[in-house]
């Protein structure tokens, strides 16, 4: 689910999720009231018109009950987040994951300067990363400005990225290969050309 999207009506109407009807009707007139547009005090025409929304969803037995199912999509969601935060090894992983992208660039540009990039999709199937994951990463090293996104619509590495690979930090190894088959084009997928064994990027 877009959990951008969704509202948490419990938390605006300041009630648990088990709240009666009742309960969800008082902090409703309570809420209501200081936010209502003609409010001397605290006016607030956009919350009102959410309070007023999550009032009437709360209250309609059917309403609710479908609005509970998404409210525990949404809860789940973000137990996964906290959990994966909590895990220290993810965030060495994501280091990992992001060598091997900037390896891939480096060895593409190396051998086919004609055809410096890679497609996102491409990347993603490469090193078996969700396109979540490779968008995340390559937002990383387009900010360092180390990879960047050509006229293909590709991405490929740049001197800065050449340099990091080059100046030691991370280093080509060549007992370290790749062997797959890569469509280049647009969005990685016009054209299909095999791409025999090259060096991956480990660490020194």
């Amino acid at each position: 689910m877009n959990t951008r999207e969704f509202v948490d009506y419990y938390e605006l109407l300041q009630v648990s999720p088990n709240a009666e009807t009742e309960t969800i009707e008082r902090m409703f007139r309570h809420l209501a009231k200081k936010t209502h547009p003609d409010s001397s005090a605290t006016p607030d025409d956009g919350r009102f018109q959410k309070i007023v929304e999550a009032h009437r969803v709360l209250t309609d037995p059917e309403s609710r009950a479908s609005y509970d199912a998404r409210y525990q999509d949404f809860w789940n969601h973000k137990w996964k987040i906290a959990a994966e935060a909590g895990d220290s090894s993810t965030f060495g992983n994501d280091h990992l994951a992001r060598e091997r992208m900037l390896s891939l660039l480096y060895v593409q540009r190396r051998r086919t300067m004609k055809e410096p990039g890679l497609g996102m999709i491409t990347i993603g199937r490469l090193l078996g990363l969700p396109m979540e994951m490779v968008e995340f990463h390559m937002w990383y090293l387009r900010a360092k400005e180390w990879v960047e996104r050509i006229e293909t619509g590709q991405m490929a590495i740049t001197a800065l990225g050449v340099d990091q690979v080059e100046q030691g930090k991370l280093r080509v190894m060549p007992d370290h290969l790749l062997e797959a088959h890569m469509h280049v084009g647009k969005e990685a997928e016009e054209g299909e050309k095999s791409i025999k064994r090259e060096e991956l990027l480990t660490d020194t």
